[in-house]
């Protein structure tokens, strides 16, 4: 990584560098990685007889409810638990979860109201819970070696990392056992965020087995827009996954206790994809909709595997994707789509209308990255024509940062690809496997800086605590869906983006990453100490 205002000889060999890896000795068995640009990693095949498309109705995740509201604060509690679920129909399904279902509950909290969730951990192995998008102090981030232990655990403490047996220590690690409370401020706009597994090399197999769910940030000017609401706006958590032939979820992992040994088979160090597309833990759901405008809350919550979603009516027309929301909330005006691209991580907030539909109409959202069973995703039926109220404002937001250029005290290069690591081949940022004990980055609370992130092949790269906008993809302008403030960016093959962002809310250490869950436990973490 690099920290200059100037492309200097040190900057351009650092990006050639970047991008110059695709060759056998640098990806060894990852070498089939790049075999098709809309994807990077290995699929594989479920072992049990698969459903047809949209026969299982929508579910919708259940709102948690709080166990205290007092003194200004809400309380909840979860239970992090094994239970079984039938996903495909007629099939029991082992699955790691919050409170028992898959997707976990939905938690809903209003804008500056803190939020305290107390999780219990039931499972066999650690666990630590990370708010992805939220503006979380340090100490209730989900920092990976901040681990949860399961009563009477007596394995690795905070002995960690990728590929070593007795792994690294890392002395600012703080754990607990059985219970820890997580403390969300939530000083930050509305939005759609979610909470998943952040474990120490495991990340990946974890949420790959349930521990997901979703935590929506609303608040009074967004209630006044008088967007679809209700039973009309939908969360639809999208996750590609496999079964093997007694019902249980298949993953490659080279330990399947999730104990001690981390990683994957040798075909699937590129990311995991799976050949059933669920939404909200359904495979290929189907959802009996009014003809009339629906709010989508559209979160990729897949493994490593990359969405274009499209959404066709059974005579072939294509309906506009109004989007409304990126990562981190509001866009300050519409923007209409056709295709809407999402990459692991990434949320879009988007209306789409039914109201000019006959009833009896089916609506297919389609993957146009997908091929076979993996291009449908779900449908809705439309079912009745209804009186609607709602409306898509021309401003939806006026508090959006106006970061510029020049406001940024420094620039830095940070190289996503793939090398050398504890255990061999594996993932790399600015070069580095992650080492909890190091500091890659250390900038200023308050500080604006424009970041150039250059990567190999895809790569979602989060952002831990900050939202940032994105000013360009390989110097040209972003692309329409680049638009509002994010918290996760798509990076294609060669590709370099630049992003800007301010750092503020709380000092501390936290992280950025690459949210292919493989990726991100082979290696591809980094540490941000904002001082």
């Amino acid at each position: 990584m690099t920290d200059n205002r100037g492309v200097t000889r040190r900057r351009a060999l650092g990006i050639g560098g970047a991008l110059g890896l695709m060759t056998a000795a640098g990806l060894t068995g990852a070498a089939a990685l790049a075999r098709r640009p809309s994807f990077t990693g290995a699929q594989l095949r479920s072992a049990v007889p698969l459903p047809p498309p949209f026969q299982v109705p929508l579910p919708i995740p259940a709102v948690l409810k709080p166990v205290g509201t007092s003194g200004g604060a809400d309380r909840y509690e979860i239970t992090q638990r094994e239970a079984s679920a039938e996903i495909l129909p007629g099939v029991k399904t082992p699955l790691w979860t919050y409170d028992g279902t898959f997707p976990g509950p939905t938690v809903e909290s209003r804008r500056g109201r803190p939020v305290t969730v107390s999780h219990r951990n039931e499972l066999p192995v650690p666990t630590v819970v990370h708010l992805h998008g939220g503006r979380t102090p340090a100490a209730s981030d989900g920092y990976p070696t901040d681990l949860l232990l399961p009563e009477g655990w007596r394995e690795h403490s905070t002995h960690v990392g990728h590929g070593s047996a007795h792994g690294m220590h890392d002395p600012r690690a703080v754990v607990t056992e059985l219970t820890r409370d997580y403390i969300f401020p939530l000083d930050q706009r509305p939005a759609l965020l979610w909470y998943h597994d952040h474990r120490m090399d495991f990340t990946a197999p974890a949420i790959w087995r349930g521990l997901a769910g979703l935590h929506i940030v609303r608040d009074d000017a967004e209630d006044a827009l008088g967007l679809p609401a209700g039973p009309r706006e939908l969360p639809l958590v999208i996750a590609d996954r496999a079964f093997a032939a007694d019902g249980s979820l298949a993953y490659p992992a080279l330990d399947p206790t999730l104990r001690v040994r981390p990683g994957v088979r040798e075909p699937y160090l590129a990311g995991v994809l799976g050949d059933v597309i669920l939404v909200n833990g359904a495979p290929w759901p189907m959802h009996e909709a009014d003809a009339a405008r629906y709010r989508l809350r559209i979160l990729n919550a897949s493994n490593a595997r990359h969405y274009e979603l499209e959404a066709v009516t059974d005579d072939g027309r294509r309906l506009d994707l109004v989007q409304i929301g990126a990562d981190q909330g509001l866009l300050t005006a519409p923007v209409v789509h056709r295709l809407l691209p999402i990459a692991p991580a990434e949320r879009y907030d988007v209306v789409v209308d039914f109201s000019g539909l006959p009833a009896g109409s089916l609506v297919r959202l389609v993957n146009r990255l997908g091929a076979g069973r993996t291009r449908d995703v779900m449908a809705f039926r439309v079912a009745r024509k209804v009186a609607d109220d709602s409306r898509i404002p021309r401003t939806l937001s006026a508090d959006l940062p106006a970061w510029r250029r020049s406001d940024a005290v420094r620039m830095r290069d940070v190289a996503f690809r793939t090398g050398q690591t504890h255990a061999g081949r594996g993932w790399l940022i600015g070069g580095l496997p992650f080492d909890p004990a190091r500091t890659d980055v250390t900038t200023r609370l308050g500080d604006v800086e424009v970041w150039r992130l250059i990567a190999d092949v895809h790569h979602p790269v989060h952002l831990h605590l900050a939202g940032f906008r994105i000013l360009s993809r390989s110097g040209r302008p972003p692309l329409a869906h680049d638009v509002g403030l994010k918290d996760t960016v798509s990076l294609r093959p060669g590709e370099a983006v630049e992003i800007i962002t301010r750092f503020e809310g709380y000092r501390g250490r936290y992280l950025f990453h690459c949210h292919n869950a493989e990726h991100e436990d082979m290696g591809m973490m980094a540490n941000l100490e904002i001082v």
